[in-house]
Formats: structure tokens, C-alpha cells, sequence
């Protein structure tokens, strides 16, 4: 969020670089984290924002508003895992109720992502689709899920 982007980015970016993170930021981002030594900034491409790098890469958006951070979410989110950050409850709650994704966080890591952390057993495989399956089905297989997490800065090393 802009109002908090200046003091947060940077330091989430020390961190990240610790880690050797590229950072595909947008212009906003950029300004504030090209001061930053040592950082791998690259400027965003309208194609990154949905995309999953499968790599040591984030896209980095600074919004004005929840309205603009859900509507971004809304277009260009995976449908599997949506996090926020925030001291605002009200904020969380709208956030959790909105966003269209299997497992929905607030002050959380989207690390807890698993199988195994929600008590299902082993992992097989992920569906971002609320209907997948195929083959004979019962109620079971018509059911979708969508997982809200709320925490307080939980992370899963």
C-alpha cells in the first residue's frame, strides 16, 4: 500500500536479497527501491503479474487502496493462494471474504499452503478450479473449499 510502501519495501527487499530475490517492480516500487544497494530490480512487464516464475522472483505492485489491491488480485491472481498483511481488521475480513482463491491469509504465510499443514494427509496435487473432477462423483467430489488463515505473522520456515 502507498502509505506504508516507503518504510516496508525496503526492508522486505534487504531481506529478499539475503535469499538472491529479483524483484520485477512496477514504476512506484522501483522509485522507492532503487536506493537500495545491492537489490536485483527489474522493471515489471504487464505479462508478470500473472505469472508464476517457478524461481527466486517476485512482482512487486504498490496500490493506493484495498479496492485497487483486490481488483489486481481479482484479474491477475492464481486462485490458489492470496495473502494481506495488515493491522486493520476490518481490512483483513474484507479481504478474506472477497478474495477468489482455495486459501485466503491474513497476517499469514502462504507457506501453510499444504496438504499436509491443513490435516488432509500427503499431497497428491493442487486444483485452482472449484470443479475438478472426473469420473463417477458423489457429494464429496462437488464440494469446494476455500480456506481462510489468519495469523499474526505466523511463517513456516
Amino acid at each position: 500500500h502507498s502509505r506504508v510502501a516507503e518504510r516496508y519495501l525496503p526492508m522486505i527487499a534487504k531481506e529478499w536479497a539475503k535469499a538472491n530475490v529479483e524483484m520485477h517492480c512496477d514504476k512506484r516500487s522501483m522509485a522507492i527501491l532503487k536506493q537500495v544497494p545491492s537489490l536485483k530490480l527489474v522493471p515489471a512487464k504487464d505479462d508478470d503479474w500473472g505469472k508464476e516464475f517457478l524461481a527466486l522472483t517476485a512482482a512487486v505492485k504498490v496500490v493506493d487502496s484495498l479496492d485497487e489491491a483486490l481488483e489486481h488480485i481479482e484479474r491477475y491472481g492464481s486462485g490458489h493462494s492470496e495473502a494481506i498483511i495488515t493491522e486493520d481488521k476490518r481490512a483483513a475480513t474484507r479481504f478474506l471474504n472477497e478474495v477468489d482463491a482455495a486459501c485466503v491469509y491474513a497476517n499469514t504465510s502462504t507457506r501453510f499452503t499444504d496438504g499436509a499443514q491443513f490435516g488432509l494427509g500427503a499431497e497428491i496435487g493442487i486444483s485452482t478450479q472449484k470443479m475438478h473432477a472426473r469420473g463417477p462423483m458423489a457429494l464429496r467430489e462437488l464440494t469446494s473449499y476455500k480456506w481462510l488463515i489468519i495469523g499474526d505473522g505466523h511463517v513456516r520456515p
